[in-house]
């Protein structure tokens, strides 16, 4: 997939967040012969949103590969092929899924350096779609990223933007221990914006201010970010001042930015997707309770998706959290005393 506009070498591309991911993987297989991939329809069809478009065409079969219809047989392979020495980036067709493969993810990737002594590092990437607002049946929008972060050994990158999609997925591939790289079903064709050409890699566990502000600080991670960005845009309007962190990766977790942005503001609203009772947004919660306890103004609010299964269509725009439910916790924080 090639962007609209180009800077040239040392520019950047005007590209969908769909487009840089497969931009990022092409580079990535060119650049290091043991990367390979695999999961449902990555081969001929290019993938169900065509984020493989293409590869392999380039590359051939023996590096991108078609796997059957199980997701457990999809992540197990995963394992072997990084014994073996390669660099496997699987996908999951849909994170929802990845409940078939718990078993692989938690009990084999997640603990090879561990169960090995690091006689393996379990250099594996495993790519999954998530997130609400595009209409998906059941299992295939559901927010994962809490139960996951609970799993030692994995790592999660979430990117908001097409310039983080590009370089944390890089970054993700070379690492040399497992990382889950989650992808905004929303984000794919709906984000778009400057990439850096040629090779752009974004560290791991380093945090994004995506706006500055002294009021209120707003934490989010993929998609929420956006949403959180506009609400931001729409109280600076009004004369409010609010800030957005974005998180961009929740193992590791950068404690410093939250720190450093919860005390300069002294309140904090944290956005997640998925069910509240026991999300990644509690987390947050108790990181900023351990460590700016005494710069706080008010209490920290949430906004989460409901402690329900994930709707059918329907009620998609109940669960999810948008712009409004964003602004509404944002002027309970700061109403109050």
């Amino acid at each position: 997939m090639s962007g609209t506009a180009s800077d040239g070498p040392g520019g950047t591309s005007d590209l969908t967040m769909v487009q840089a991911i497969n931009e990022t993987l092409h580079a990535e297989m060119e650049r290091d012969e043991r990367v390979v991939l695999l999961g449902q329809d990555v081969a001929r069809n290019g993938g169900v949103f065509r984020a493989t478009e293409g590869l392999v065409e380039k590359f051939g079969d023996r590096r991108v590969v078609d796997m059957p219809i199980s997701e457990a047989v999809i992540a197990g392979a995963t394992v072997g092929l990084a014994i073996a020495g390669l660099v496997p980036v699987a996908e999951i067709q849909f994170l929802g899924f990845s409940y078939q493969a718990m078993h692989q993810l938690a009990g084999q990737v997640a603990r090879l350096r561990y169960r090995t002594r690091s006689r393996f590092e379990p250099a594996i990437t495993i790519r999954a779609p998530f997130g609400g607002g595009v209409r998906t049946p059941e299992l295939h929008s559901d927010s994962l990223e809490g139960q996951f972060a609970n799993i030692p050994g994995l790592k999660i990158a979430m990117p908001a933007t097409a310039d983080d999609a590009k370089g944390l997925l890089a970054a993700s591939i070379r690492e040399p221990d497992p990382v889950l790289f989650l992808e905004p079903l929303r984000g794919y064709r709906g984000i778009r914006g400057p990439v850096p050409d040629g090779e752009h890699v974004v560290p791991l566990g380093v945090a994004r201010a995506a706006r500055r502000g002294h009021d209120v600080v707003v934490i989010a991670w993929s998609y929420q970010v956006e949403l959180a960005c506009r609400a931001a845009d729409t109280l600076r309007g009004e004369g409010l001042s609010v800030g957005v962190l974005d998180l961009r990766t929740l193992v590791p977790l950068d404690v410093e930015a939250i720190t450093e942005a919860v005390c300069h503001c002294g309140r904090a609203v944290v956005v997640q997707e998925s069910p509240e009772t026991s999300g990644f947004a509690s987390e947050i919660v108790a990181t900023i309770v351990d460590e700016c306890f005494w710069s706080l103004e008010a209490p920290v609010v949430r906004v989460s998706g409901y402690d329900v299964p994930y709707p059918v269509g329907r009620l998609e725009d109940l669960y999810v959290p948008d712009e409004a439910r964003i602004i509404a916790a944002i002027r309970r924080v700061l109403d109050s005393a």
